[in-house]
């Protein structure tokens, strides 16, 4: 289960470009029970990719501005991004998706 890690980012924006330097470069979709990467067509079930990053974004104006960013490794070496609203299609994803993408808060004052 991916730990939603302390966030040293300001913004989403400056997360995303940081970790596109750090090679996360492929752009992720969720699907019902796969995640789509745009860039080289191919689909990765639950079990092919690891969530290595996860970073919390709070919007200033809005409640529904919330997001994470999720830095996904695939089995293949394939790393990119994907940016969940808050679960917002949740709904449709599989129960292994579901699962996949669950978060836990991690405590710094337990760390």
């Amino acid at each position: 289960m991916p730990i939603i890690q302390d966030n040293p980012y300001e913004s989403l924006s400056y997360a995303i470009e940081d970790l596109k330097g750090k090679g996360y470069t492929a752009d992720f979709n969720q699907k019902e029970e796969y995640l789509e990467c745009k860039d080289n067509q191919q689909h990765y079930s639950p079990e092919d990719f690891t969530i290595t990053h996860a970073y919390r974004f709070e919007g200033m104006s809005s409640a529904g501005d919330n997001s994470v960013l999720y830095g996904i490794e695939a089995g293949d070496g394939t790393k990119g991004l994907l940016v969940d609203a808050y679960g917002a299609y949740a709904d449709s994803l599989s129960e292994d998706m579901i699962e996949k993408f669950r978060v836990e808060y991690e405590d710094p004052d337990e760390v």
